[in-house]
Order: C-alpha cells, then structure tokens, then sequence
C-alpha cells in the first residue's frame, strides 16, 4: 500500500503539472459556454464507504437532479454545450487528480459511486470492495465504463480487490489511456 500510495502521488503530481494549462483552458471554456462554477463537487463514497467531495468539471446545468446520469430521463438534454466533448475525452475528470494528492482517491480502484446510488453501495459492501480507496479509473472502468450494469461492475471491483497489484495497476492505467484515445464505453 505505501508504494502504491507513492506512485499515486508521484504520478497525480506530474500529471497536475503536465495538465495545469489545458485544465485552465477547460476551466474558463466551461464557465464561457453556461453559467455556473467550473467545477462541480459531488458528494461520493470512498473508502469504508466514508463520504468526501470529489471536483470534476462541471459537464451538466446548473439546474440537473443530482443522480446517476443513466437515471435522467434524456441526459444530453442536461449536458452543456461542451459537456459532451468534456465526458467522451475524460476531460472532466481532471480535477480528481486533487483527491488522490489528498489521499481521498487512488488513480486505480472502484470508481466513486454517488452518494445516492444505493444500490451500488450495498453491493460493493456485501462483495468487501468498500475497503478499497475509489479510483479515476479502474477494471469495470476498462471492461465497459458507462455501459456496465450494476451486478456486473461490482463483479469487475471484486477481482480487481482479489488480484490487486502493481503491475496489474499499471495494466489498468494502459487500458484507461487506450480507451480515452478512442472515447469507448461513454454513453453521456
């Protein structure tokens, strides 16, 4: 855990470095395109099922229920102007390189569910993945992202929390760079 935490810092540092101008770009394009903040703070579930704030930037009106996003009725018709563009290239989630500086978050584990998505909660509770520190990505991320129905994501969490590893970490962070280049699995 101390070298993964390590290579967290190590690489999420370098990354907030190498990000800092085009994360400025995303900032001020998004408040330019709809009004409201350019980051939205989401309450999520991290590890031990501990509540945090977790920023991405803002991809949604101002005015959209806070749920999971397969739960609107029509989510485009939600999105902003270039919230689209800032889902399909994971754009948006940039600022969660503040978490795992912050040691709320891990670049590979369970993505952080809502707050409010019970269902989830409770299945990665009974399955023991409560115990491990949400991820920007993680094995469901690479094996379906949006697309993955709950049981099966929970599946993908559970093996990721069985054969967890360096190596295997480093394989899911590949897979994660391979999948944004083609924007595959995002479905809002």
């Amino acid at each position: 855990m101390v070298l993964k935490r390590l290579f967290d810092v190590l690489v999420s540092a370098c990354a907030a470095l190498a990000f800092a101008i085009p994360m400025a770009i995303v900032a001020i394009a998004v408040r330019m395109t709809s009004p409201g903040p350019a980051l939205y703070w989401s309450k999520r579930v991290g590890k031990d099922n501990h509540i945090f704030l977790m920023p991405k930037f803002r991809t949604m009106r101002t005015d959209t229920p806070v749920v999971a996003t397969h739960l609107l009725s029509d989510p485009s018709r939600h999105l902003t102007p270039i919230g689209g563009f800032l889902r399909k290239s994971s754009l948006d989630e940039l600022p969660q390189l503040w978490c795992i500086l912050k040691g709320e978050m891990s670049l590979v584990g369970p993505r952080p569910a809502l707050f409010n998505q019970d269902d989830l909660i409770e299945a990665r509770t009974i399955a023991g993945v409560c115990t491990l520190p949400p991820g920007l990505t993680g094995w469901a991320q690479v094996n379906g992202r949006d697309e993955l129905e709950i049981p099966m994501k929970v599946a993908y969490d559970a093996e990721y929390l069985h054969r967890q590893g360096f190596m295997f970490d480093l394989r899911i962070l590949i897979l994660t760079a391979l999948k944004v280049v083609g924007a595959k699995g995002v479905t809002h």
